[in-house]
């Protein structure tokens, strides 16, 4: 157990400064790749420009600086947890841990200071953040007041550099004799939602000392008791009801918090631990509160103590909620020290009317249905001896995930778009309740979740959690199918909380169909047959509701004419492409679903359903550039219970917001969502790329200046975006469907995703910079991309991308595994991930010969069979394959395009034994 005391002159010992970790075959580099050549890559197929661009303006990691930092909030946290973000000069702010959002909420202290001196020379003191930027004035006209020390020192400027779910930044001021750098993080492991549900910040100083002589330097951290301030009874002997006691075990020291006058069931009753972790004995002092409470005397009292000799004065409790702890060292001449802070939190209360979930009534909106992550540990004190042990092992884990994904040859931007996104899952827009399961909000407004219900035609666009926390996705249908679905079909596309006791009575067209095709995407990632059959009977019935009387293909032809409601919030009256492609697809699956479990009538019916809704949407939609809508208007009797949301036309005999003969960004979305689940095309290859060739040519614009929007706004001026709709003039109907002007992420990046499985690299990878350039810190939030409120859902579509441009998809049923790199073919290396292991491949390319590798970080990888495109000019003759170091008899066999490999027995890739196989010309 590390010996805590006050004041200490410090310790001896020495840290290497983190530059790099040696992971491997690499190391974990904090410099930033600014740029990829334009190396040959495939053939264009249909017609895209001939190369990608050679240059990007965006960087991996990130880099910010200057008025970039001003809108940065980087979010620390875990799966389910809540989060507290980190902003760009390295505040924190946004504490969003109290079961629901607070966008703006901070405590009213909340600080990191340094504290130096040289021998012979005065002490320097800062607050050890970048200087506040403007502007300088607040609503109340006070200027910036008094909460967090405005007018305290602070240091001159910063760098921000960020690659989910670490951030680092480098302070410079002339006058500090030191430099200090900070890198926070949380834990996030592929595949590992335990050791990625952390509710924690870690917050790593790193101190250098470039002198020849030996430097005295305390850093202190300290935190308002929020759950004093906030609680609902206040009187509490002027701690409001927060009280803190130190507390230290093998490893940590830190100030435990709670408010034990709050009621047991109140949202805010829990803990908050801020703690240092592995500091030297004796190095610690802390303040269990400050020491006055009038005016701002406890913030004087504080500073005088603090910048007296780098360390504090431990007291009795104090007048004040605000407590500090310090840990003060010597740094050697030339050395280097690391300093690290954890903010702890544990509220187990989540309730659904408090977060802005739906009750199935209002009598249960204040029914705790708890956190997943509170029933690991009893409260934040518990979760910082957790830490305290696991740390080191979970943070070289997290490392070797993202040196796996720096070392890709994947560009930038790609890598920036995929991470940037993954950082919702640890906001308030996802969480676990106490049983584990899985729930996500549309978004967040401010104060509370927003859309709720984990909504089917939302969460559709995804592919992060079925890749990267496939437990997640799996969560996520089975409540969809199990749960939320009618005897009759009916899948509720929003949920209620407590899950499972009322079903929302409205259907999604677009919605139910992307689920089946997302539970064939499951299936085939798990190669779980059994799961599988287990949600069979009611992924039928979901299917075939589309068959009811006066339903959405009421006569069974394999089109929807019937009235669909759709992520646009509106129904479209009659055949369209958003809902009819994935019917198709989901019709698709549901063939290849129901052969797999025996049932050959039903999979016969559903693929000849397939093969007549395909000829006729190519025969009737298809306008010779892209496709389009047939308006079909209806009596309202001739539409089916449940198909009507109440936010569309209000007379379905003349029914306005429908899409027409729009050039729609999602006309295909059913595409992009079979390509990812490896269903083949759904529609003719040729109209495919022509639909996507014309959304670009008409839907893209480089500049926004002139483009005008009446209803929300996410990019305009002089930025870049893709429009969800356009018309040819005089095509527009009188009131088009909402949001048609509008520009959506989400959408631009399954749309990029899809130009890239096209082939048109150039396209996709133009309209995946433009919406990161867009978030470029000064402008927007790089952490938070928004639709329907803060940390959109439907933005982890951005996953999609690096799946497109690395070819690969994966069948556990087959053990199948398809490699065909989009992008730097002739020399490429990506990351990979299954329910079962992750890792990286790699394809190279020489005159007469084409290897590829395949390695696992994690886990495991069952192959049978590998796939790959056919690259070069000659035809391969000869493969070789190798298993660790033993030989893999393998036989080659050729299709279409394609090589596939089939080996001599099913083989598992572990770690320290590689799949290698090479093709000789």
């Amino acid at each position: 157990m590390l010996k805590f005391t006050n004041k200490n002159g410090g310790n001896k010992g020495r840290r290497r400064f983190l530059k790099s970790v040696t992971l491997g075959a690499g190391a974990f580099a904090l410099t930033a790749n600014s740029e990829y050549s334009a190396q040959e890559q495939l053939p264009q197929r249909g017609g895209g420009i001939d190369g990608p661009s050679s240059r990007t303006a965006i960087t991996f990691p990130r880099v910010f600086s200057g008025e970039e930092l001003t809108r940065i909030a980087f979010p620390l946290g875990g799966i389910g947890t809540g989060s507290i973000s980190l902003g760009g000069r390295g505040q924190l702010r946004d504490w969003e841990i109290f079961n629901r959002p607070e966008k703006g909420n901070r405590p009213d202290y909340v600080f990191p200071a340094i504290w130096v001196q040289m021998k012979g020379q005065k002490p320097v003191a800062r607050v050890l953040e970048a200087q506040i930027e403007p502007p300088y004035e607040s609503v109340d006209g006070w200027g910036l007041g008094q909460n967090n020390v405005p007018g305290l020192s602070r240091l001159q400027c910063a760098t921000f550099r960020g690659a989910f779910p670490f951030a680092w930044i480098d302070f410079d001021d002339d006058k500090l004799p030191i430099r200090v750098s900070l890198e926070a993080f949380n834990p996030i492991v592929p595949l590992d939602t335990d050791a990625s549900g952390l509710p924690v910040a870690i917050l790593r100083y790193y101190i250098k000392n470039p002198h020849a002589a030996p430097a005295k330097v305390g850093v202190s951290y300290s935190l308002h008791n929020l759950m004093g301030k906030l609680a609902a009874n206040p009187d509490s002997g002027g701690f409001k009801g927060g009280q803190s006691v130190f507390r230290e075990a093998t490893g940590v020291g830190g100030l435990f918090m709670t408010n034990p006058f709050l009621p047991a069931t109140d949202p805010l009753n829990g803990s908050i631990a801020l703690c240092v972790l592995g500091a030297p004995a004796g190095s610690v002092s802390y303040l269990r509160g400050w020491s006055r409470a009038q005016w701002w005397d406890g913030a004087l009292t504080f500073w005088d103590d603090f910048t007296a000799d780098g360390a504090l004065e431990s007291n009795s409790p104090g007048l004040m909620p605000v407590s500090s702890i310090a840990v003060t060292q010597l740094v050697p001449a030339g050395g280097e020290v690391r300093v690290t802070f954890m903010v702890a939190w544990h509220f187990p209360n989540r309730t659904p009317g408090r977060c802005g979930w739906k009750p199935p009534d209002e009598s249960r909106k204040n029914v705790i249905v708890g956190n997943y992550y509170t029933k690991r540990f009893s409260d934040a004190w518990d979760v910082s001896q957790y830490v305290a042990r696991e740390l080191p092992a979970q943070e070289a884990r997290t490392k070797k995930f993202i040196e796996v994904m720096r070392s890709s040859t994947l560009p930038p931007a790609v890598l920036d778009a995929a991470l940037s996104n993954l950082s919702t899952l640890v906001t308030n827009t996802a969480f676990r309740t106490a049983d584990g399961e899985f729930h996500g909000f549309e978004g967040c407004a401010d104060h509370a979740g927003c859309c709720h219900g984990s909504c089917t035609h939302v969460w559709n666009y995804e592919q992060a959690t079925a890749f990267v926390f496939p437990n997640l996705s799996r969560s996520l249908l089975e409540s969809q199918f199990l749960r939320n679905t009618t005897e009759n079909g009916l899948m509720g596309f929003r949920s209620f909380l407590p899950d499972g006791e009322k079903i929302w009575n409205r259907a999604a067209a677009d919605g139910q169909m992307g689920c089946l095709i997302r539970l064939f995407r499951d299936w085939q990632l798990s190669g779980d047959t059994e799961w599988l059959r287990k949600l069979w009977p009611q992924a039928k019935r979901a299917l075939e509701f589309a068959w009811t009387q006066n339903g959405w293909d009421a006569d069974r032809d394999g089109v929807m004419e019937g009235v669909q409601h759709n992520t646009y919030d509106v129904e479209f009256y009659g055949p369209n492409p958003l809902c009819g492609v994935k019917y198709l697809g989901a019709l698709r699956a549901g063939e290849k679903m129901a052969r797999a479990l025996g049932d050959t009538d039903a999979a016969a019916e559903y693929r000849r359903l397939f093969k007549n809704g395909q000829k006729w949407i190519d025969a009737n939609l298809f306008n010779g550039e892209y496709y389009i809508q047939k308006i079909v208007p209806r009596r309202a009797e001739e539409i089916a219970e449940g198909l009507r949301v109440g936010m569309g036309a209000a007379d379905p005999l003349a029914p306005d917001y429908q899409m027409g003969e729009a050039c729609f960004i999602d006309q295909v979305l059913g595409q992009y969502m079979a390509h990812v689940a490896d269903l083949g095309y759904l529609l003719d290859e040729a109209h495919v790329r022509k639909a996507l060739q014309s959304v670009f040519q008409y839907n893209f614009k480089a500049n926004l200046s002139e483009h005008d929007c009446v209803s929300l706004n996410f990019a305009l001026n002089n930025e870049a975006g893709v429009l969800i709709a356009t018309y040819r003039p005089g095509q527009r109907p009188k009131i088009p469907f909402p949001y048609f002007a509008e520009v959506w992420n989400a959408l631009e990046y399954q749309f990029a995703a899809h130009l890239i499985y096209e082939g048109m690299l150039t396209e996709g990878l133009r309209v995946i910079e433009s919406v990161r350039a867009r978030h470029d810190g000064k402008h927007r939030n790089p952490w938070n991309e928004p639709a329907c409120g803060h940390h959109y859902s439907r933005g982890m579509a951005s996953w999609a991308t690096l799946l497109a441009l690395s070819g690969f998809s994966y069948s556990g049923v087959e053990r199948r595994l398809r490699l065909t790199p989009r992008f730097h073919w002739k020399d490429f290396r990506s990351f990979w991930s299954t329910p079962s292991g992750w890792g990286t491949f790699a394809q190279t390319v020489l005159p007469r010969q084409q290897r590829v590798s395949v390695e696992t970080a994690e886990g495991t990888l069952a192959v049978e069979h590998l796939v790959l495109e056919a690259v070069g000019k000659g035809v391969p003759e000869m493969v070789s394959a190798r298993f660790g170091s033993e030989a893999l008899p393998a036989k080659l066999r050729s299709e279409v395009g394609k090589q596939i490999i089939d080996f001599s027995r099913e083989i598992k890739v572990s770690q320290g034994r590689e799949l290698l196989v090479t093709l000789t010309i």
